[in-house]
């Protein structure tokens, strides 16, 4: 019988390809990307813009990449971004809209879901104004990773999407786990997408692929977005053979996404049941936030679970976030949360 350990639940960027997917990779037709001739390339982006109701689609290496390929697309050198202060953009994508796009992040409260209109009126810079930036564009986050996996409906995006609009704005969504959003509310990922004008879609968090996003957006968009992919550097070859992962991954391992937030909420009633604190999510996916009683706590409690191989990460002193994904089983999710109980209590 195999180990249970090791249980890796520090992000669900830990998957690895099943036999299945590494099967279709090794049969994939391939060709030179860059001039357009990677087939399976051509069937993933029909695919990806099929299923998020846009136009055209393009395959990048990253979801960073595909969020910083969608905000130069969509701005130039000094353009003012509207933008959670909470966003993954913001926060763990290197500055790129600043150090390569001259971008000016003008930040908004976004609750660790999305802004309220409100909170962007109140950031928004006043037109004609020479001292201010001129805002163009609002980047809004589905599901919010900072905000513990929160989901955000349909209704709230079109909403703000409305009021960008009203106000000359474009909208770009980084969809890095919209999938997870979509599962966890009954809604199509067209459903999710049709008022955003650029949306990123990761293939290889909770889908499982071994690389790779989508950016889906108007044909138009996407011509412009691919020279800005080839100007960072994101210009790929016979790139069918990861391709081909994300077709699989979009066409199979979507709707078992809920599985995963079974899971997560196995995972929470165990820890609060044990005496954790741990954070509400009001529409939660597949993460959980918990915290522990002090920094020096939370340093031993994380190399302890370590040393039985329970894997997470802390986002700060005192908390930790553990992400659920298809690696990860049931029985491995109730052995995790049991785990870092028994630690737990270990501290007194």
């Amino acid at each position: 019988m195999l180990s249970a350990f090791p249980i890796d639940l520090k992000s669900d960027t830990v998957t690895k390809p099943s036999a299945a997917m590494r099967k279709i990779m090794s049969e994939a037709e391939v060709g030179d990307d860059v001039y357009g001739e990677d087939p399976t390339v051509v069937l993933l982006e029909r695919a990806g813009a099929q299923l998020l109701g846009k136009e055209a689609a393009l395959y990048v290496t990253s979801g960073t990449q595909g969020n910083l390929v969608s905000l130069l697309t969509h701005c130039v050198r000094g353009d003012g971004v509207l933008i959670g202060k909470d966003s993954h953009i913001l926060n763990y994508e290197g500055g790129g809209l600043a150090v390569l796009g001259g971008m000016v992040p003008l930040q908004v409260d976004d609750a660790k879901s999305l802004p309220s209109i409100e909170e962007l009126e109140r950031v928004m810079p006043a037109k004609g104004n020479v001292h201010f930036a001129t805002a163009k564009l609002l980047c809004i986050e589905n599901t919010h990773n900072r905000g513990g996996g929160h989901a955000s409906t349909p209704q709230e995006v079109a909403s703000l999407v409305g009021w960008a609009h009203e106000n000359g704005l474009s909208v770009h969504m980084d969809g890095a786990r919209l999938f997870n959003a979509t599962v966890a509310l009954g809604v199509t990922p067209a459903e999710m997408a049709k008022d955003v004008d650029s949306v990123q879609i990761c293939l290889s968090k909770g889908l499982g692929a071994p690389m790779g996003s989508l950016i889906c957006a108007s044909s138009d968009f996407i011509d412009r977005a691919r020279y800005w992919r080839k100007k960072v550097g994101g210009g790929l070859r016979q790139v069918g053979v990861v391709a081909s992962a994300g077709l699989y991954a979009l066409e199979n391992n979507v709707a078992r996404l809920k599985d995963d937030h079974d899971n997560a909420s196995l995972i929470k009633d165990v820890l609060q049941k044990g005496g954790l604190r741990v954070f509400e999510v009001a529409r939660a996916t597949n993460m959980v936030y918990f915290s522990a009683k002090s920094e020096t706590d939370a340093d031993k409690l994380l190399a302890a679970c370590r040393a039985r191989e329970v894997i997470f990460n802390k986002t700060s002193s005192d908390t930790f976030r553990l992400v659920t994904h298809l690696d990860v089983s049931r029985a491995q999710a109730q052995t995790a949360a049991s785990v870092i109980v028994e630690e737990y209590r270990k501290l007194g």
